[in-house]
C-alpha cells in the first residue's frame, strides 16, 4: 500500500499490488518516489492514484507482452546484470525464467538469495554452460542455446505443469553475443511469444542439464 505519512492522519492512498505494470518491492519505491514528487507540486492524492492505476510500463522493463490462459509472458530483457535480474525474481511466483547471455563479472551472485520461485531455468547464449554449473543443485535446468527455443519449452513446461506461471526473460546478462542490443533481445523474446499462437510442434532436440 502506498501511504501518505506527511498528514495526519496518515492517508492510505493506493493499493499499489493490484496494478501489474508495477510488480516488486522496487517498483513500489519507485511509485513512492513519484508520488511525493507529484504532492510536492500540488498535485491531488486521487490524481496521482489513477495516473499510477494506468501506467503502462516501460519496453523491456518487466513489460507484459502477453497472457495466455494462466500464463503470463514477462520481458525483462533491460536486465543486463545479476542485480536487475534478482529485482524480478523477487517480483513473481512459479516463475519459468529466460537466463543467459554475455556474462558480466559478478555473473550468478546476486540472483542466488531469489532462487525460490524458479520452477525451472533455461539458459541461453554464451554464458549457458557456466550458469548451468553455477545453479546445479539450486533450481532445474535446460541448456536450450536460443531465445526462440527458450520461450518454447518454457511455455511447454508450464503448460505441462498446469498452474498459474510466470515464463519470465531476465537475462542477468548483456545481450551482444546474441543480439545487437537488449531492445532487439526483448523484440525477439516477444516475436517469440507472439510465434506460440500460431500452431507449431515444440523443438524435440535439446541438450538438457538437470539438477
Amino acid at each position: 500500500h502506498l501511504v501518505d505519512a506527511t498528514v495526519d492522519p496518515a492517508l492510505d492512498v493506493f493499493d499499489l499490488a493490484n496494478v501489474p505494470t508495477l510488480q516488486g518491492a522496487h517498483n513500489w519505491q519507485n511509485a513512492a518516489a513519484a508520488y511525493a514528487v507529484a504532492r510536492a507540486f500540488n498535485m491531488a492524492q486521487g490524481d496521482i492514484a489513477a495516473a499510477l492505476e494506468t501506467f503502462p510500463g516501460l519496453a523491456h522493463r518487466q513489460e507484459i507482452v502477453m497472457e495466455l490462459g494462466s500464463i503470463m509472458f514477462v520481458n525483462d530483457s533491460k536486465a543486463t546484470n545479476g542485480a536487475a535480474a534478482a529485482r524480478a525474481l523477487a517480483s513473481y511466483e512459479n516463475i519459468y525464467w529466460i537466463v543467459g547471455g554475455e556474462a558480466k563479472d559478478d555473473g550468478l551472485d546476486a540472483v542466488m538469495p531469489h532462487l525460490a520461485p524458479v520452477r525451472q531455468a533455461y539458459l541461453i547464449g554464451q554464458a549457458a554452460e557456466d550458469f548451468v554449473a553455477e545453479l546445479a543443485g539450486k533450481v532445474e535446468t535446460k541448456n536450450v542455446g536460443t531465445l526462440a527455443r527458450a520461450v518454447a519449452f518454457a511455455y511447454a513446461d508450464a503448460m505441462r505443469d498446469g498452474e498459474p506461471a510466470v515464463i519470465l526473460l531476465s537475462p542477468a546478462c548483456a545481450s551482444f553475443d546474441q543480439f545487437s542490443d537488449f531492445e532487439v533481445r526483448g523484440q525477439a523474446f516477444r516475436d517469440a511469444v507472439e510465434g506460440l499462437m500460431a500452431p507449431t510442434d515444440a523443438p524435440a532436440d535439446v541438450e538438457e542439464a538437470t539438477s
